[in-house]
């Protein structure tokens, strides 16, 4: 199985396949994704949540990033890998989004980079593209924005909004996106904007008409509890299996059952 590309992305809306997107942030989860065959890993700024504790994911650093994305690059050998521009690395200005950006591929081995954002994010996206690095654009829900936002909420609702995103969307299409994520937005409205755009469209929180599907594997694999959101469904839960492995360890070694021979040298 060979690498999987941007040609990747534009030839699965072509022929009408989906493609498959998750999350991860380490070597051991990233091998994981990888081996299941998912098309693509976004090592996300989400980390801040699901692995660091923060409330929200605007205290992620750009090294910080850099560092997770590593790992994950390390461990893919099929998936392509996409880099997240945290909060104020590239809202600063066309030079600083640019650099940063490089960094995900220079330093990290990642193929391409998100960021959030449609027209605020315009003119960064073509000075990335012109640089030769693919970009996939972010809008509807974007969580760097929850303070203007004023919290996590469905986008795009009355009719004024549904234009404003649609707009939006064909602007970071001209702009040199190759690809567009759409979070937490009416699902008829993804379908529209999906249906209007020549580049892949996809989805968290926006329903099954785009090209697309990605989750946060945290929610996936049931390793986040402060919240599950409803987009979001949970295929399994490892931190009920994990917790209890970690309790029968701490009883064997109480009882005197762990190690027994079969874990010593003689």
């Amino acid at each position: 199985m060979s690498k999987f590309t941007v040609q990747d992305f534009l030839n699965k809306k072509k022929n009408g396949s989906k493609i498959t997107m998750l999350t991860a942030y380490d070597y051991p989860f990233a091998q994981i994704v990888d081996a299941a065959g998912i098309d693509s890993i976004l090592v996300g700024d989400s980390l801040g949540m699901v692995v660091q504790g923060h409330e929200n994911t605007l205290p992620v650093t750009m090294d910080e990033m850099i560092y997770h994305t590593k790992m994950v690059t390390r461990a893919v050998k099929n998936a392509m890998v996409i880099g997240d521009m945290p909060f104020m690395s590239y809202q600063t200005g066309i030079y600083d989004a640019v650099r940063n950006a490089g960094r995900f591929l220079k330093e990290a081995g990642a193929a391409a980079v998100k960021l959030e954002g449609g027209a605020e994010s315009a003119e960064q996206i073509k000075a990335m593209s012109k640089s030769d690095i693919p970009v996939m654009a972010h809008i509807g829900l974007t969580p760097q924005s929850i303070h203007r936002t004023g919290g996590y909420k469905v986008q795009g609702k009355s009719d004024e909004a549904a234009k404003r995103l649609i707009e939006e969307a064909r602007i970071v299409e001209n702009a040199g996106a190759f690809a567009l994520l759409m979070e937490a937005i009416p699902m008829e409205l993804a379908r529209t904007i999906t249906e209007e755009l020549t580049i892949p469209t996809i989805g968290i929180g926006a329903g099954p008409y785009c090209n697309g599907q990605i989750l946060v594997l945290h929610d996936v694999i049931g390793l986040f509890e402060r919240f599950l959101p409803k987009f979001a469904k949970q295929y399994t839960n490892l931190k009920t299996e994990a917790l209890n492995a970690i309790i029968t360890y701490r009883e064997e070694i109480e009882k005197g059952v762990f190690p027994s021979e079969d874990e010593s040298f003689k």
